[in-house]
């Protein structure tokens, strides 16, 4: 649901923003933040209904279907982000996928390329075609999304982990190189999140073990602290937060948003 009470963060009411798969889920939690602030927003999802309610409900200047890890429809995306907004200040790279469950020997190097593709490749061309437009605004923010298994390893989980760390690296490398051009570069790693995604992730987990998807759940939930999984919304406070005035100053970061996770199976 939206956020009710939203504390007003400086710099961000005008900003031209981008949010890929911004439709639902994190990403759709992050816009209604960035929208609630003032942000106009272009956004993109794989989902043509989704992105249809997202954009009335948001009323984004631009949404349109498009798969973050083709080269051709990134630069459409970004030229028409150009046209419709003028420019852009913030990149959230939030596209991403769960990938297959299980071990090794059984998932497939289609499943792994496709993995890879999206979590990582699709951040890497959002940013080769949204730098120039930053480059141009005089600088501004990037949000790669990680994630827990960006710095844990993740038994069974192997190309969603590989990706996540790559993201990782992709992060600190951007922002030694655009630091000089005024753009800020962090990420954020998730934990457990509530919602759709992480119930079939641990669907197909509790399937893979042999146990009941309760019994699953609570093995995941007893790895936090907090004892408590973590709603999109406290995402998308930290993702407003670092690309706000309030976060001029952090860059390179990598920043848990996970109650404390402990560990991953």
């Amino acid at each position: 649901m939206p956020q009710t009470d939203t504390m007003t963060l400086p710099g961000i009411s005008g900003q031209r923003i981008v949010v890929t798969a911004g439709a639902a889920g994190i990403g759709l939690s992050i816009a209604r933040q960035l929208k609630a602030q003032g942000a106009r927003l272009a956004i993109c999802d794989v989902d043509p209904a989704a992105l249809d309610r997202a954009k009335a409900e948001l009323d984004a200047e631009l949404a349109i279907p498009a798969d973050v890890s083709d080269e051709a429809q990134m630069e459409d995306f970004f030229r028409q982000t150009a046209d419709t907004l003028g420019g852009l200040d913030a990149l959230v790279n939030n596209a991403g996928i769960a990938g297959p469950t299980g071990g090794v020997e059984d998932i497939t190097p289609a499943d792994w390329r496709r993995c890879l593709d999206i979590c990582l490749t699709g951040q890497f061309l959002c940013a080769h075609f949204g730098v120039p437009l930053l480059k141009q605004a005089g600088g501004g923010a990037i949000v790669n999304m990680s994630s827990s298994a960006g710095r844990f390893g993740y038994a069974f989980r192997t190309p969603y982990s590989s990706a996540k760390w790559g993201v990782i690296g992709l992060t600190q490398s951007l922002a030694k190189e655009l630091g000089p051009d005024n753009i800020r570069v962090n990420a954020i790693l998730p934990g457990i999140i509530e919602g759709p995604r992480m119930e079939k992730v641990i669907a197909d987990r509790a399937t893979q073990k042999g146990v009941s998807h309760e019994d699953m759940k609570a093995e995941y939930i007893s790895r936090i602290s907090l004892r408590r999984m973590t709603p999109p919304d406290d995402v998308a406070d930290i993702v407003a937060f670092l690309i706000s005035g309030a976060g001029r100053n952090l860059s390179g970061q990598s920043f848990p948003v996970d109650g404390n996770l402990e560990t991953l199976g």
